[in-house]
C-alpha cells in the first residue's frame, strides 16, 4: 500500500514536470514533423517525454519505460511506465483543448495506475482500478441504463470505416442521444468524469490505451476492446458505463 502511494505521488510529479514544458509551446508557432505512420509530432511531445524518462530513470532505475516517442527501455522489468506526452497532438497543434498527457504504470504487464493530465486546464485525473480521482476528489461515470439518452464519442470518424464496420457504428449513432468527435484521451476524461457515456476507438496503441484502463475501471466503467475482450491485449477500445456497455458491444458486433 505504501508503495502504491509512492507511485501515485510520483505520477503527480511527472505530470507537473511534463505540463510545465507543454505549456511553453501551446498556441505558439512550432514546427510539426511527420512520423513513419504520418502522425504529427512536435518539440513539445519530445521534450515532455524526455523529462519524464529522465525522472523515472533517476528515481526507479530498475523500472521499464514504454513511450510513444522514444520506444522501449528495460522491457522485462517488473514495473513498466507507459508514456504518451501529448495524446491528441493534432488538437494540440491546432490550439484546441482536446488533448492531454497519459501516464500509466504496469506491474507484471497488468495496469496498476493510470493518469490523464491536462497541462492547460490543470485537471489531474488518476485511477487505480478501484477508485478514480480528479484533483483529489472522487469521480465516476454516469449511471446510465438507457442507450437512447447516451452521449457517444470517438476520436476520428474516418477511422471507423478504415478499421471496423461502418454500418454497425452508424447503427450505434442512431441509437444514442448525441454523437461528437471529442476524442483522444479527452473523450475518456469526459467519460470518467460523468460528462459522456460511451467512448469508442477502432484502433489504439498501447501508450494510448493502457493508462486508460485503471482510470475507467476506477470510475466504475467497463473498458474492453471492440469485441468486448481484454483491453490489455486488444488494439481497440470501447468504454462505457456498466448499464450500457454490453448494448454497445452487441450493436458493434451484431
Amino acid at each position: 500500500m505504501n508503495e502504491l502511494i509512492e507511485f501515485k505521488n510520483f505520477c503527480k510529479v511527472l505530470a507537473q514536470a511534463s505540463a510545465q514544458i507543454i505549456r511553453q509551446y501551446f498556441r505558439t508557432r512550432i514546427s510539426v514533423e511527420s512520423k513513419d505512420d504520418n502522425s504529427p509530432v512536435t518539440i513539445a511531445d519530445k521534450k515532455a517525454e524526455e523529462i519524464m524518462r529522465e525522472m523515472i530513470s533517476k528515481h526507479f532505475p530498475d523500472h521499464g519505460i514504454v513511450g510513444e516517442e522514444f520506444g522501449v527501455t528495460n522491457q522485462d522489468a517488473e514495473y513498466t511506465w507507459i508514456l504518451d506526452p501529448i495524446d491528441g497532438t493534432k488538437s494540440f497543434i491546432c490550439g484546441a483543448y482536446s488533448f492531454g498527457t497519459l501516464i500509466g504504470l504496469l506491474k507484471d504487464g497488468k495496469p496498476l495506475l493510470g493518469v490523464y493530465n491536462h497541462p492547460i486546464l490543470n485537471d489531474f485525473l488518476i485511477g487505480d482500478n478501484v477508485e478514480t480521482k480528479i484533483n483529489g476528489e472522487q469521480t465516476a461515470v454516469r449511471d446510465h441504463n438507457n442507450l437512447n439518452d447516451a452521449i457517444l464519442l470517438t476520436t476520428d470518424h474516418l477511422n471507423i470505416e478504415k478499421y471496423q464496420n461502418k454500418d454497425k457504428f452508424d447503427q450505434l449513432i442512431k441509437n444514442v442521444k448525441l454523437y461528437r468527435n471529442w476524442g483522444d484521451c479527452y473523450g475518456y476524461y469526459l467519460l470518467a468524469t460523468g460528462f459522456a457515456d460511451i467512448m469508442v476507438d477502432p484502433i489504439m496503441s498501447p501508450w494510448d490505451s493502457l493508462p486508460l484502463i485503471p482510470i475507467i475501471r476506477g470510475a466504475g466503467g467497463i473498458i474492453t476492446d471492440y469485441n468486448g475482450n481484454d483491453p490489455i491485449k486488444g488494439k481497440s477500445i470501447v468504454a462505457a458505463s456498466k448499464g450500457i456497455h454490453s448494448m454497445v458491444i452487441s450493436i458493434l458486433n451484431s
